[in-house]
C-alpha cells in the first residue's frame, strides 16, 4: 500500500482572508472544485486541470446553511477554529481500496465512503483516535470495480 499526502483542508467562517493569505501571499491560485453541498475554494500549486494540484481545500462554514457540510463532513465546533482546531482533516491519495476494506473490517471500523464522479475519485473518511478526520483517496475505478465484482 502507498500513501502520498494529497491536500491540507481547513475550516473557516472566513473564506476570503484565507483566499487572501494562500493566494496573495503564498503563490497558490484559485481552481475548479466538485460541487459539494458547502461553500469552498481549491487552491492550486501548478496547472489547474490536474486536481493533485490542489494542495489547499478551504471548507466555507455557513452559519446560515450548515446542514450541507454536516452531511459531507461531520459537525466541528466553530469555537476550535483556531491553531491547528481550523485544520479540518488531513488526505492521503491511496491503492487497494479492497484491501483498505477488509483491514477496517476485520478491525471493526466503518468508514464513510464518498464517490466524487467528477473527478473520478472515491473517498474514505475516518477519525483518528484524537478526533482528527483522515481521509484516503482511491481511483474511482476501483470502486466500481468492487461493485461489479458484488
Amino acid at each position: 500500500m502507498a500513501l502520498t499526502i494529497n491536500h491540507l483542508s481547513i475550516r473557516t467562517l472566513d473564506m476570503e482572508s484565507t483566499r487572501r493569505f494562500y493566494v496573495d501571499l503564498l503563490g497558490l491560485s484559485v481552481g475548479p472544485r466538485p460541487a459539494f453541498p458547502f461553500p469552498g475554494l481549491w487552491l492550486y500549486r501548478g496547472d489547474h486541470a490536474d486536481v493533485a494540484n490542489a494542495v489547499v481545500h478551504v471548507i466555507g462554514m455557513d452559519p446560515n446553511d450548515p446542514e450541507g457540510l454536516k452531511k459531507y463532513l461531520g459537525d466541528r465546533d466553530v469555537s476550535a477554529l483556531t491553531g491547528s482546531g481550523a485544520v479540518d482533516h488531513i488526505a492521503f491519495l491511496a491503492d487497494d481500496l479492497a484491501g483498505m476494506l477488509a483491514n477496517l473490517q476485520a478491525r471493526g471500523v466503518t468508514p464513510r465512503q464518498r464517490t466524487v464522479p467528477s473527478i473520478g475519485l472515491h473517498q474514505l473518511f475516518l477519525d483518528d483516535p484524537n478526533g482528527v478526520v483522515v481521509e484516503l483517496n482511491y481511483p474511482a475505478a476501483e470502486k466500481q470495480a468492487l461493485d461489479a465484482a458484488a
